[in-house]
């Protein structure tokens, strides 16, 4: 479910992508099979576009990326992660309105 304004991480990937350093960064813990995460795309994408150059967006495959999902305890799809210059800040757990 890679997008081009959402790009995806992996677990090979992801220490680097949130480093020190690297600004603000948010990442959608999400799967193919889930359907609050087919809701959540558009507006989340919408939302990267708005942000643009403020905040860098990145999606992850919770099923193929065990490693990072089990170091951040994520429990429940959609998960959206914030980090600002490597170090984690908040969680949003949950199929959220745009406002949200």
């Amino acid at each position: 479910m890679q997008t081009t304004t959402m790009p995806a991480l992996d677990d090979a990937t992801f220490d680097a992508t949130v480093a020190p350093g690297s600004g603000t960064v948010a990442i959608e813990f999400r799967a193919e099979w889930c359907g609050a995460c087919k809701v959540m795309a558009p507006p989340l994408e919408q939302v990267a576009r708005e942000l643009d150059g403020r905040v860098r967006f990145f999606s992850i495959d919770a099923d193929y990326n065990p490693r990072i999902v089990t170091r951040y305890a994520v429990r429940a799809l959609p998960t959206l992660l914030v980090f600002r210059d490597g170090e984690h800040k908040d969680r949003i757990v949950g199929a959220q309105s745009r406002s949200q």
